[in-house]
């Protein structure tokens, strides 16, 4: 009998499982909370290019999907793991509509793709309107074909803002320039480390001389080791203040730069979204999911593999999944797939080395910039709280300052906060996922009355 795998996330990590999972035999079960497969790397709209053709990609995944061994689940959330039975609670229907439906899967194996969001760092005036993460910008152009604004700067660290530039210049938006706060030494050091190694990623050395193209033909400048450090405005976001930093992050003084823009875009490379792993009861590494050589996680039965696993790339996401997929449906995975999964770990190495998180970027920080945009929680306010000998933790700190807690459950604001309070564990919620008191009262479908 064939083992039943489901699968969370249809991003470049989940569709990668699925494929493998099927190949071994595997019945497959593919969920997301999007309506269409491919994640953000692979946003399109459902019928494809916005003129109505096609892609060998979208083809690809819409043959994937269709397997009779598979049933994809679109706009699909799953809101809490039952540990004791190995099951899977599921909401299915529009996030925001009601009427969504309760079921349960039982799988006997799981593959966790949940993917990342925007790390961003915050600065004074980054609540004002126009300051937009580097992901929201880019969904925004890929799939709804809108510019977030006539005149946009684009800041903040990883080759990712190359490709939000190049989307945003297609959709007509004038980019004042590109600023990676990294400087060139502490790039080069990261990319031409055992440079014998970097003929394996001839593909990514394709992929930025056409953005490099891109922005001359543009005359977009870059510029390393420069980046945001403010947003002002009253209604909206007017002008931004850059600087010059050094390796740490820290501002080089007298370096200031004052730019009108009408909408400016930030991002820090990416966090992971392991609420489900965690309420799965996974362990994890520097906030990553730990998994061994087989994508398996501490948890029997639970795997894991693309952005929750580490920062790489869609390359290592398909890479991993892949073996995820065919270990979880009971197969053993060929050497070949074994090496591309290698291989493409050393590119994410890479990319985490030449592109940190510089430890001053705290720096920026005033005393009245906010931290936590949902609540309001200021700078100020944190650092006091975490003085105070009555704090006993930083989840206590967390309770006190409600940094964190608002309605996006720290998915934005959640590494600044831990980072500012010095905290590291991540606290287990029996609920992954928002979910109305009503759908938390309703009765499962299949459930007795």
């Amino acid at each position: 009998m064939s083992r039943q795998v489901v699968i969370v996330g249809a991003g470049p990590a989940g569709l990668a499982a699925a494929e493998h999972a099927l190949r071994a035999g595997a019945q497959v079960t593919v969920l997301d909370q999007a309506e269409t497969p491919g994640g953000q790397y692979h946003r399109k709209p459902l019928d494809g290019y916005a003129a109505g053709h096609s892609s060998p990609e979208f083809d690809r995944r819409r043959r994937l999907l269709a397997h009779p061994r598979c049933r994809w689940w679109p706009g699909s959330t799953v809101w809490a793991f039952d540990r004791v039975e190995n099951r899977l609670h599921v909401l299915r229907g529009q996030s925001d509509g009601s009427g969504r439906r309760r079921l349960t899967l039982v799988p006997d194996a799981l593959v966790l793709a949940t993917g990342a969001h925007d790390r961003t760092l915050p600065f004074p005036g980054w609540e004002l309107p126009g300051v937009y993460t580097a992901g929201a910008a880019q969904a925004l152009a890929k799939g709804e074909r809108v510019a977030i604004g006539k005149r946009v700067l684009v800041a903040g660290a990883g080759p990712f803002l190359l490709p939000v530039a190049e989307s945003l210049l297609g959709v007509g938006a004038e980019v004042v320039a590109v600023l990676e706060a990294n400087p060139f030494a502490t790039v080069r050091k990261g990319w031409s480390a055992r440079p014998w190694r970097l003929a394996a990623h001839l593909g990514k050395a394709v992929e930025l001389a056409r953005y490099a193209a891109t922005l001359a033909r543009h005359r977009v400048p870059y510029r390393l080791g420069r980046t945001v450090i403010e947003a002002r405005g009253t209604d909206r976001v007017r002008e931004v203040v850059t600087a010059k930093v050094r390796a740490d992050w820290s501002v080089v003084p007298g370096t200031e730069r004052t730019h009108e823009v009408d909408a400016v875009c930030v991002g820090h490379g990416f966090v992971p979204q392991p609420e489900l792993a965690v309420a799965a009861g996974c362990v994890l590494d520097g906030g990553f999911v730990r998994v061994d050589d087989a994508q398996r996680t501490t948890v029997d039965g639970v795997f894991a593999a693309g952005e929750i696993t580490g920062i790489g790339g869609a390359i290592t996401a398909v890479a991993e999944g892949a073996v995820a997929g065919c270990v979880a449906a009971g197969g053993e995975p060929a050497p070949a797939l074994i090496h591309a999964r290698d291989r493409a770990l050393t590119f994410a190495e890479r990319l985490a080395t030449a592109h940190p998180i510089g430890s001053a970027w705290r720096d920026w920080l005033r005393e009245d910039t906010i931290v936590c945009r949902c609540e309001e929680t200021t700078y100020g306010e944190l650092t006091r709280a975490a003085r105070d000998a009555a704090c006993p933790g930083s989840h206590a700190l967390k309770l006190g300052t409600r940094a964190g807690l608002g309605p996006c459950q720290g998915r934005m604001c959640g590494p600044a906060v831990s980072e500012l309070c010095g905290a590291t564990e991540r606290h287990h919620r029996p609920i992954a996922q928002p979910i109305r008191l009503g759908e938390l009262a309703a009765r499962t479908e299949g459930d007795p009355e």
